[in-house]
């Protein structure tokens, strides 16, 4: 027999003693493109976006093995070339590359030059949009986290093959405390990402805050929705001039006005970390400003006194 240790384990430098064994791990084979799809349909089932909505893998090789991923909410020229410039080989974005019929992806277009980058880089590329949108958590699910509101539940509950289970657009929930409708558009404004657009509000400064209906992307379609709610303020983006001169006109919730980009950017971190949990993937969201507004100066002229 050999020599053992105190501890009862072969003692080193003996005859007939085991050297120690160097412990290696296996390595994970990283998923394909097709396993990753697999996990985002799973969470946000093609089944679930409007029948206008073009949503799912939009190209790339099933087979081709995906170590890299980096969500967007836009696939433009600037986030394409974060990804290739970071190595990632899936792009899941937020909006449609490809939403209108096109009859031609030459690289002359502006869709076109995309689609070559992409495929030329080996860079896939899938899209959630509203079926992201109605999913529980959703967009706006992690917009109303970002905005620290508490007992969610939807706006305006999805229906047809969405139905159940909390999903919906948008989401109704309550501040940990009141503030006024100034302090509160300050607030989102902080918590929110960093736009040139910023946030504006419409409705009395002075009004308190207490309930807050939000919806990531464009919201104006859910003015009634929000009134219906009964809350008192509704944060969006892309709101119009008359539907919202209209809305306030009538009593309804004060408004918020966000960029399109920032009410949405929060759902990126969460997609990523899903992605982290569920697959042997590097997965980052990106920080990327696409909001295609650049620059924003409060007016200075004096206001006219009649």
């Amino acid at each position: 027999m050999t020599a053992a240790s105190p501890d009862g384990r072969n003692a080193p430098g003996r005859a007939g003693s085991l050297a120690a064994v160097p412990q290696t791990s296996t390595p994970v084979a990283p998923p394909a493109v097709a396993d990753v799809v697999a996990a985002l349909d799973r969470r946000y089932p093609p089944r679930w976006a409007q029948e206008w909505d073009r949503v799912g893998l939009v190209l790339g090789e099933p087979a081709a093995p995906v170590r890299r991923v980096l969500c967007v909410v836009d696939c433009v020229p600037e986030t394409v070339a974060e990804a290739l410039a970071a190595g990632a080989d899936l792009i899941v974005a937020h909006h449609p590359l490809l939403l209108r019929g096109v009859s031609s992806v030459a690289p002359t277009t502006y869709q076109g030059r995309i689609v070559h980058d992409l495929i030329r880089g080996g860079v896939a590329l899938y899209v959630a949009h509203t079926n992201a949108d109605v999913a529980a958590p959703g967009v706006s699910d992690a917009l109303a986290a970002r905005l620290g509101l508490r007992d969610l539940r939807p706006l305006a509950p999805a229906e047809g093959p969405a139905a159940g289970d909390g999903r919906g657009i948008g989401r109704v929930g309550r501040l940990p405390a009141p503030l006024s409708l100034r302090a509160f558009t300050a607030h989102a404004a902080a918590r929110l990402p960093a736009t040139s657009w910023g946030v504006r509000a419409g409705g009395d400064p002075d009004r308190v805050i207490r309930t807050v209906a939000v919806s990531g992307g464009a919201g104006d379609s859910y003015l009634a929705a929000a009134r219906a709610a009964g809350v008192d303020a509704f944060l969006t983006a892309d709101l119009r001039h008359h539907p919202a001169g209209a809305h306030l006109a009538a009593g309804g919730p004060a408004l918020l006005d966000a960029a399109h980009w920032a009410t949405e950017r929060p759902w990126l971190d969460d997609v990523a970390a899903f992605l982290r949990d569920s697959l042997p993937v590097a997965a980052t969201a990106s920080d990327l400003d696409t909001d295609p507004w650049t620059l924003h100066h409060a007016s200075t002229a004096a206001k006219e006194n009649s």
